[in-house]
């Protein structure tokens, strides 16, 4: 039995089997040796400091306290669709496969109004289009490929894309993303089908200010990123020229007029100078005072 226990920690050892980090004994007639084992490297992601840790919890909380507030917006997104001729059925399509609130409101809006379902569907897309221009900003954070890739292009919208970009690139950036972009997406269409089950029973869901919660949890968002004075000039002209458009134009199109404002004038800004420091004299290299002797020389 020592010599087939030998024998065998041997072959182990030989094969390059990795043991547990304890310590095998075998039994010679010299008395007891004991012969020491591999160690089991751990192998796994590298730990994170203190500082990120910090950030992915705020991106969480901040990712929370955005998707509540947009999601119960979409009570009233159920009591308005089938007040405008929906069924329950359309109605969480809508929520499901769209999924873009103001998409949504501008459908519903048209057929509402007695709209044909292709002057719908154009402005919807129209009003949907901005979401594409999130993507090259999303697409480096998140570094994804395959199903998750489609998967983040179904949550690309206002809210995680803002919660996404407000934080440090990195697990923080994601952490963002997918909390929001999954938050959302659960409570806007959980909230849609209690408006459109409720229908009438809510009444006119905009008198409780639902619509006034999602758009200041969104300037909550958007406000930091405002810290000089070329981004809140580029902000106000869009500001301005969606405000000047939207009696005018249909639907979608001042929202897209108000992003063209913006990358236009975000090209056409003169790129930030890094500022200088005057050059300090080493104090090896610096010259001392003259004392009284000398100036009594001079």
């Amino acid at each position: 039995m020592a010599t087939g226990t030998a024998a065998g920690a041997a072959t182990g050892t030989a094969a390059g089997t990795v043991m547990p980090d304890i310590v095998r004994s075998t039994t010679t007639p010299q008395g007891t040796r004991r012969a020491p084992c591999a160690t089991v490297a751990r192998v796994g992601p590298e730990p994170l400091d203190d500082a990120v840790v910090a950030d992915v919890r705020a991106a969480r909380r901040q990712a929370v306290s955005v998707a509540f507030a947009t999601g119960l917006y979409g009570v009233s997104f159920g009591a308005l669709s089938v007040a405008a001729g929906l069924d329950t059925a359309q109605t969480m399509a809508l929520s499901l496969l769209m999924f873009s609130g103001g998409s949504q409101f501008a459908a519903i809006g048209v057929l509402g109004a007695g709209g044909a379902a292709g002057a719908a569907i154009a402005t919807a897309g129209l009003l949907g289009a901005r979401n594409g221009l999130y993507g090259p900003q999303v697409s480096p954070l998140l570094g994804v490929h395959g199903v998750r890739r489609l998967l983040a292009a179904q949550l690309t919208i206002d809210e995680s894309t803002a919660v996404a970009t407000v934080h440090p690139p990195g697990p923080a950036a994601r952490a963002g993303f997918w909390w929001t972009g999954v938050g959302v997406f659960v409570l806007w269409n959980s909230f849609t089908l209690l408006g459109a089950l409720l229908g009438n029973t809510l009444g006119d869901p905009r008198r409780y200010g639902l619509d006034a919660a999602a758009a200041a949890a969104f300037l909550a968002l958007v406000w930091p990123r405002l810290g000089d004075s070329l981004a809140r000039t580029v902000a106000a002209a869009a500001v301005v020229v969606a405000l000047a458009t939207t009696p005018l134009l249909p639907a979608g199109v001042p929202v897209l007029l108000a992003a063209v404002v913006a990358i236009v004038a975000g090209a056409l800004a003169p790129p930030a100078v890094a500022p200088t420091t005057a050059p300090t004299t080493s104090p090896t290299n610096a010259r001392p005072a003259p004392t009284s002797d000398e100036r009594e020389d001079a």
